[in-house]
This record gives structure tokens, C-alpha cells and sequence, in this order.
């Protein structure tokens, strides 16, 4: 008899951070969706699909019992460009905005990732394998000379199913202690990409 039960958990991280670089330098390093999320001590692979922009996370973790316990996300990244224009370009047409005031009213950029919709079959819960879905934002502008600020927020849904012995233990502070645990877990792993990629781009201090 399996008496294992689902709960739907949610963990969030987040920091900010700057880096020694100037401003597009930081963006395009940045861009590098597979190469930054490989930097994640829990993440065992990423690949870009065959549809523009969507990529497939597959995290890895391991449960109490040493089993390993996979987490599969689709996620679309989007990219916003902040600009604050000068008065004579804000009513026109940003398709005829020259490059160069694009450029040199840009204060920022937006990084998105965010839960992709797929109708591919992923929960295999016999299997220790299970859908998640992410939402993060990284705002990259601008700080001092030669320096980029970060600021990283991620949240992280997933649906799991516990073992019996958790049934001791009301669902509320289950759920309670599961969320808890899984940020306190996410911030760690954050912190940890953030230090690898200091190592690859070079200086990284927190803000």
C-alpha cells in the first residue's frame, strides 16, 4: 500500500550583487541562459528545445533516503530593454528610434524567466520525478563606473509526494516546514551560482 502524499511546495531566493563589468559586458555574459543555470550546485542539466527561447531544467536533488529526486521545469526567457528616452523621441515610433539613443538612454535591462505551458507528460512520481515551475527576474542597470548591479529573484513552485512518516505531522506545518526548507535551500544554491560565476566573469560582491 503506498501511503506517500502529494504536497505542493514553494521555496524563493534572492540577493543582489555587483558586478565588475561595465553594463552590456554584464548583460550579454548574463544572456547565457544554459552557462549561468549550470552554475547551480542542484542543476544536472539545462537544454534549449526546439522552440526559440524555451529551455528544459533539470534539477537534481537527493530525498532522506539517498534516492535521487529530479525536478523538471520548461521555461521561456524574455528579455526587456528600460530606456528613458529624451523628449523629442517619446511619442515616435520605437521602430524609427535610432540605435545610438537606444543605446544611450538605456538605464537597464530585465532578464525573465518564466514557466513555459507544455502539454509533455512530466510527473513520474514512482520514479521520483516531478513537474516544477520558476519565475525569476534579474534587473541589470548601471551602478558606478566599470560596475553592474544585479538584482536576482526567483521563486520556484514544485509538487511532490512524502513518505508515510510525515503523516505524524499536521499538512499545514508540513507545508510550513517544506517551504521554509526549500528556500532556505534555494538561497544556498543561489549564493553558490552567484560565487561560481564570480570565478568565470570575474569580481562579484554582494551589494
Amino acid at each position: 500500500m503506498n501511503n506517500n502524499f502529494e504536497i505542493k511546495a514553494t521555496g524563493k531566493s534572492k540577493g543582489e550583487w555587483i558586478f565588475h563589468g561595465e553594463f552590456h559586458e554584464t548583460v550579454d555574459y548574463l544572456s547565457n541562459h544554459k552557462r549561468i543555470l549550470e552554475f547551480n550546485p542542484f542543476c544536472y542539466e539545462v537544454e534549449k528545445t526546439d522552440i526559440d527561447n524555451i529551455y528544459k531544467w533539470h534539477f537534481r536533488v537527493t530525498d532522506p533516503q539517498n534516492n535521487p529526486f529530479d525536478v523538471i521545469f520548461f521555461i521561456e526567457e524574455k528579455q526587456e530593454l528600460m530606456v528613458i528616452l529624451p523628449d523629442e523621441y517619446e511619442d515616435m515610433d520605437p521602430d524609427n528610434i535610432p540605435e545610438n539613443i537606444i543605446h544611450e538612454s538605456t538605464v537597464g535591462k530585465k532578464i525573465i524567466w518564466e514557466h513555459y505551458p507544455t502539454d509533455t507528460a512530466i510527473d513520474d512520481p514512482k520514479n521520483y520525478i516531478f513537474e516544477g515551475r520558476a519565475f525569476a527576474e534579474m534587473y541589470v542597470h548601471p551602478h558606478k563606473k566599470a560596475q553592474t548591479k544585479v538584482d536576482f529573484d526567483l521563486k520556484i513552485n514544485v509538487r511532490f509526494m512524502l513518505y508515510p512518516a510525515f503523516r505524524i505531522i499536521p499538512e499545514n506545518v508540513i507545508k510550513n516546514m517544506t517551504n521554509a526548507g526549500m528556500s532556505f535551500i534555494m538561497q544556498t544554491a543561489t549564493n553558490k551560482m552567484f560565487q561560481s560565476i564570480s570565478k568565470d566573469f570575474g569580481k562579484i560582491q554582494p551589494a
